[in-house]
């Protein structure tokens, strides 16, 4: 990830309009996940996994959790916040290089491709065909595709506000993003977009076979998302 966006993400941001929004948010996303942990038995790893408020869900799902971000800050404060959970182990990511080989069950990578370059992407894809087990699963999910515009996301950010109670402070933190550091960055350097076939080609150049899931993790059902397993 580029040094301009991992310091935006080691500092506090704005990308969720209030509190009530941040909650809702980790919730969903740490229940979907949670509900494809493929037995209790598994140890899993979710990189780039931001604040994972709600990452006790899963926890209680499989036998270990590995929580990994780039940003120091944010590892801070999931350490902290989950001291006293024995199953979760808070890593950098130079530390998941160093894990034995095919010692994970199931691996998520949400929200973060878009932030990388693809070179990026191929060299972690790389790392998780090491670090994956036979019969082992990886999701890819939030994918940008290429025909996806701003117009959709925001219309699926105000449905997801309007169902949950804060369509108000959305119409307000909508406004505010046109002035902030998350609209300068994506403006400075872009986000990558990938389609189906880029996305199944970029899994099986690092030795996975891949395919669409039919549901996207989270509120945004025009963002992809994809199931892989090692070959």
């Amino acid at each position: 990830m580029s040094g301009g966006w991992l310091a935006f993400w080691d500092k506090p941001h704005a990308i969720y309009v209030n509190v009530r929004h941040k909650d809702v948010h980790y919730r969903l996303i740490a229940a979907e996940i949670a509900a494809l942990v493929p037995s209790r038995q598994a140890r899993v790893l979710d990189y780039g996994c931001g604040e994972a408020l709600r990452a006790d869900v899963v926890a209680a799902a499989c036998a270990e959790l590995l929580l990994c971000d780039g940003a120091p800050s944010v590892r801070a404060g999931l350490a902290a916040r989950f001291a006293g959970d024995g199953k979760i182990r808070v890593l950098a990511p130079d530390a998941v290089e160093l894990l034995p080989h095919h010692s994970l069950d199931f691996i998520v990578l949400h929200s973060v491709a878009q932030y990388l370059t693809t070179a990026e992407l191929q060299s972690l894809f790389a790392t998780f065909r090491r670090l994956i087990a036979r019969g082992g699963v990886l999701l890819v999910s939030d994918i940008l595709a290429p025909q996806l515009s701003a117009a959709a996301d925001v219309e699926a950010l105000l449905r997801f506000a309007a169902v949950n109670g804060f369509l108000l402070a959305a119409l307000g933190g909508l406004a505010r993003t046109l002035f902030s550091d998350y609209r300068r960055l994506r403006v400075r350097y872009g986000l990558t977009h990938y389609g189906e076939a880029d996305m199944l080609q970029t899994l099986a150049a690092a030795g996975f076979t891949g395919e669409r899931a039919a549901k996207n993790i989270g509120h945004n059902q025009a963002r992809l998302a994809f199931v892989a397993r090692p070959r």
